[in-house]
């Protein structure tokens, strides 16, 4: 017959050897890990350009007027600006050419054409010149 021993606690109860226990020290490291990334990305801003983009299907589509106009166009590779046919390599040496271009023919509407597999980034670039320029005459020709 089994005997209790009673001399572990006065209840009768006796002590298990070890209690079993889990490490937590893996856990901490990731949920750190995610703390720390959700904090250095949190944070970011986005650059926005507002757009105004025409409400209804037929005010979409405008025919182009005979006009005085400066035609840019936007390449899909490097150089990737250009003024009525003439490419330009960098932005620099296409901004001041925009702006003689421009001064001469104040009263010109700014047709901007961009290839399909162009990248965003010198859209975006030409978009901030023409605000700097306080331009708003201007249309994107795209292809439907």
């Amino acid at each position: 017959m089994i005997t209790p021993d009673k001399s572990a606690f006065p209840n009768g109860i006796s002590a298990p050897d070890q209690l079993p226990s889990i490490d937590l020290t893996a856990l901490i490291d990731i949920i750190f890990i995610v703390l720390v990334f959700l904090l250095l990305t949190a944070n970011s801003q986005l650059l926005s350009l507002p757009v105004d983009v025409p409400q209804s299907p037929s005010s979409a589509m405008t025919v182009v007027e005979n006009k005085q106009a400066i035609t840019i166009n936007i390449m899909a590779t490097a150089p990737y600006w250009a003024i009525d046919g003439e490419e330009f390599n960098d932005l620099a040496t296409f901004t001041t050419a925009f702006a003689a271009r421009f001064q001469a023919m104040p009263d010109a509407t700014v047709i901007i054409a961009a290839d399909k597999a162009a990248p965003v980034e010198p859209l975006m670039q030409l978009l901030a010149l023409l605000q700097a320029q306080s331009i708003s005459q201007t249309q994107i020709l795209m292809e439907h």
